[in-house]
């Protein structure tokens, strides 16, 4: 039999009115330089790019914003993430032909080396930034209350 005192800190719930709507809507996001979730976001883009020719940056923002409706990306996070990538890349293959960025006639651009090792690279970079969100959302989970974040 239950008891029927409320327990602290649990909230009983009753059946959904009829005609409630069951998505919630999320807010926009601001996209920020160094946030995985957003360097997430930039690379499975990127894993998706031409290779072996040179991508207007702009390009890539646009085409980040018109896929992420409900994010707004400008050029700094891309960069950002491009960096980073390239980064990775010179660490890993100690070559700087991998991924490229570069000034070209119309802004900035980067290319990325058409060879058979780099979709498996950046599916595994892609890969590592889902586990950062994953770790950054288990940690905001964690906390308390707000006095603690």
């Amino acid at each position: 039999m239950s008891d029927p005192r409320p327990i602290p800190g649990r909230l009983a719930l009753r059946p959904a009115p009829p005609g409630l709507p069951d998505a919630s809507p999320r807010p926009p996001v601001l996209a920020e330089a160094g946030d995985p979730f957003a360097r997430y976001r930039v690379l499975r883009l990127i894993a998706r790019i031409e290779r072996g020719r040179a991508v207007r940056l702009d390009d890539i923002v646009a085409a980040l914003n018109a896929a992420e409706a409900d994010w707004l990306f400008d050029r700094a996070v891309v960069v950002d993430a491009l960096v980073r990538l390239q980064a990775a890349w010179l660490s890993d293959y100690r070559t700087t032909t991998g991924i490229v960025l570069d000034d070209g006639p119309y802004g900035p651009t980067v290319a990325i080396e058409d060879t058979p090792r780099v979709d498996p690279w950046i599916v595994r970079r892609v890969a590592r930034e889902l586990d950062a969100c994953r770790e950054a959302l288990a940690a905001f989970s964690r906390i308390d209350h707000l006095g603690d974040a």
